[in-house]
């Protein structure tokens, strides 16, 4: 049984402040830093993982990762990096989706580079022509992956450098 007139210890990280002046902290209390401020009333830390996706919420990121690549190689990374450890079919789906992204991102400045090189011989152009088929593939594997995804399958791009494993 404890003493119900016993001090305390002194916690500042539970919003107790210091001490009162002329009484002995007790044995390994550290003052808190000057303009520390105690966190508010029923503060519990960092707040817990998130949840596992369910299969129908990890079919929906996925099919979303998939199609994400519509808009380039940001949304296929955002919905990966978020839901990665939630979900092993948006794993899957948004970092196959992520890496082709950038294979194609790749390709495409590559030529545009060519291009800008070749373009005092008058065949620059053409590779104009190519980086912007090579977004028009892109975008149309893009559309099948997702298709394909949402109808309860996974998909591998044909052509793919696998930079994220």
């Amino acid at each position: 049984m404890t003493d119900p007139n016993a001090t305390p210890p002194y916690d500042p990280a539970a919003g107790q402040p210091t001490p009162p002046p002329g009484q002995t902290p007790p044995p390994g209390y550290q003052a808190p830093p000057p303009g520390y401020q105690a966190p508010p009333p029923g503060y519990q830390g960092a707040p817990a993982a998130a949840a596992p996706l369910s299969p129908a919420e990890d079919k929906q990121w996925a099919f979303l990762g998939q199609l994400g690549g519509i808009l380039g190689w940001i949304p296929p990374l955002i919905i990966w990096l978020v839901f990665k450890d939630r979900g092993p079919l948006t794993n899957q789906e948004a970092k196959e989706s992520l890496n082709f992204q950038i294979t194609v991102a790749i390709f495409v400045v590559g030529l545009y580079i060519l291009g800008t090189i070749t373009a005092f011989i008058f065949i620059g152009f053409l590779f104009y022509f190519l980086a912007w088929a090579v977004q028009i593939v892109g975008l149309i594997f893009a559309i099948i992956a997702g298709l394909r995804v949402n109808a309860g399958g996974t998909y591998r791009y044909f052509f793919n450098f696998r930079f994220i494993k």
